[in-house]
């Protein structure tokens, strides 16, 4: 898994990049959670994510937001790490020129990154929203929401309880031909201490679900 280093809008970034073996394989980028709370690209849950989609064949990015690790810059309040993220999405077709699709996958502060991307890059098709954090940021601008994903929140979320983004989702699941799943895993909290094995079974489930069972051949 080659340490890769990219330009973004406030300079280095710094990131993990697994390319995928076959040409015109989907890319998957990977944000996560808040860089003023300990966040990094190495986080658990966004390291599981990565290889999530490293097994079924993506080219699959993740990286150090602005002013994180070895990332230039300085904290932005979500305006400057978006523009990050948007570098990042740059960066990985610039590699991958025949990839036609897409994925973001985000955790916490990095799932509210992620679905604005989602809302500006058509080419994006699916997600992955962990413990988006719906009572601190607004996430009307999903109004409607382009694509087709999965929110995942632990039962015992304090931070970012289950029934603001159960609202959230009930105000986007009306929109026509778009499917908005919601998956709680029970006694989880926001950072799924202890549960990041239930909270990957739920992902890849979906993942198997929306894109076919992953086999070795896909990674291979």
């Amino acid at each position: 898994m080659p340490e890769v280093i990219f330009t973004g809008p406030a300079g280095r970034i710094e990131g993990r990049y697994q390319p995928a073996k076959r040409k015109g394989a989907p890319i998957a980028i990977v944000l996560h959670p808040h860089p003023q709370f300990g966040g990094t690209m190495n986080n658990q849950i966004v390291y599981n994510l990565f290889y999530a989609f490293a097994n079924r064949g993506f080219s699959v990015l993740r990286f150090n937001f602005r002013g994180v690790g070895r990332s230039q810059g300085a904290f932005d309040h979500g305006q400057g790490e978006l523009s990050d993220a948007a570098a990042a999405l740059d960066w990985a077709q610039a590699m991958n020129p025949e990839a036609r699709t897409c994925w973001i996958a985000g955790v916490s502060f990095g799932a509210w990154i992620g679905m604005q991307l989602l809302m500006r890059r058509p080419e994006i098709e699916g997600f992955i929203s962990i413990a988006a954090m719906a009572n601190r940021y607004d996430f009307s601008f999903l109004a409607p929401c382009p694509s087709s994903g999965l929110f995942v929140h632990g039962s015992q979320d304090r931070v970012a309880p289950v029934k603001d983004v159960v609202s959230v989702i009930e105000k986007v699941k009306t929109q026509k031909g778009i499917q908005i799943e919601h998956a709680v895993v029970d006694g989880a909290n926001h950072f799924f201490d202890g549960k990041v094995e239930d909270l990957m079974e739920t992902v890849n489930g979906y993942l198997d679900k929306r894109l076919g069972v992953a086999t070795a051949e896909d990674a291979a």
